[in-house]
């Protein structure tokens, strides 16, 4: 049996299997399974990469939305300053819509005849 004096200093140095390893194994372990819940949780949690992806995507079409909203009230208010200021838009208006004509013109009606068999 080897007593204290017998030692090298080689048997110093050896590394000694014990808490101090399997601690760091457990402690990487650790670290990894949190890391991995940090990112799954980034991804797709409550304010995660894919509800910002859907935001960014509603976002996109209310914009789009609210271009055509804002293209549609311009056309409607070039309209009614016409219908307000120019007689000819009034009459067109009454001619298209109502079917009215002048006095003095003369209304003709065509239609289609169908061949005979």
């Amino acid at each position: 049996m080897a007593t204290p004096a017998d030692r090298t200093p080689a048997d110093a140095s050896a590394p000694k299997p014990g808490p101090g390893r399997r601690g760091r194994r457990v402690l990487r372990l650790v670290l990894a399974f949190v890391t991995a819940i940090l990112l799954i949780d980034a991804t797709v949690g409550e304010k995660g990469l894919l509800t910002l992806l859907e935001a960014r995507k509603e976002h996109a079409e209310v914009e789009r939305s609210l271009m055509r909203a804002r293209s549609e009230n311009g056309r409607l208010r070039e309209e009614a300053r016409r219908l307000r200021e120019d007689p000819a838009a009034i009459e067109e208006l009454a001619r298209r819509d109502l079917g009215l004509i002048m006095p003095g013109e003369k209304l003709f009606i065509v239609r289609d005849v169908q061949p005979r068999k």
